[in-house]
C-alpha cells in the first residue's frame, strides 16, 4: 500500500532558525577568514586584536547584504558587556558565555594551535623514525 507524502511546510520559527543558523555559519566563516590573516602572521590574540576581528567582521559588507538588519543585531555584542581593550592575550578562563564573533575567533585560534601541536607530533615521529632506520633499526 502507498502513502502519500505529506510535505510540511515549516513555520516562522522553524525558518527563523534556520536563517539564525546560516547566518551564524556565514559568520564563523567571515571571522575563521580574518583570524587566518593574523594566525599565519603568528599574531597573538590579544584583547584589542580580538576587538579588531569583531568590528571587521560585524562590518563585512557581504555579511550585512546576506541578512537583514534583525538578524545582524543578533550577533551584536550587548553595550554591557565589557572586555578589555588591550594587548593581553585573551583568556576566557572557565567562560563559555562569550559573544558569537569572540568565541568564533578563538576557536579559530585553538584550531591552530591545535594544528601546530599535530604537527610538531608528526615531525618528532618522523625524526624518531629517520634515526631507527639510520642505525639499522
Amino acid at each position: 500500500m502507498h502513502t502519500p507524502q505529506t510535505s510540511r511546510t515549516p513555520n516562522e520559527q522553524e525558518l527563523a532558525a534556520l536563517r539564525f543558523q546560516a547566518a551564524a555559519r556565514d559568520l564563523e566563516q567571515i571571522v575563521r577568514n580574518i583570524a587566518q590573516r593574523y594566525i599565519a602572521q603568528q599574531v597573538p590574540l590579544t584583547w584589542r586584536l580580538l576587538h579588531a576581528i569583531e568590528a571587521e567582521a560585524l562590518a563585512d559588507l557581504g555579511f550585512a547584504s546576506r541578512h537583514d538588519a534583525l538578524m545582524l543585531g543578533l550577533f551584536q555584542r550587548p553595550g554591557g558587556l565589557a572586555y578589555p581593550e588591550t594587548d593581553e592575550t585573551v583568556d576566557f578562563g572557565q567562560s563559555n558565555a562569550l559573544p558569537a564573533v569572540f568565541a568564533f575567533a578563538v576557536s579559530a585560534y585553538e584550531r591552530a594551535a591545535q594544528s601546530a601541536q599535530d604537527a610538531q607530533r608528526e615531525a618528532r615521529r618522523r625524526a624518531a623514525a629517520k634515526r631507527s632506520r639510520a642505525w639499522g633499526g
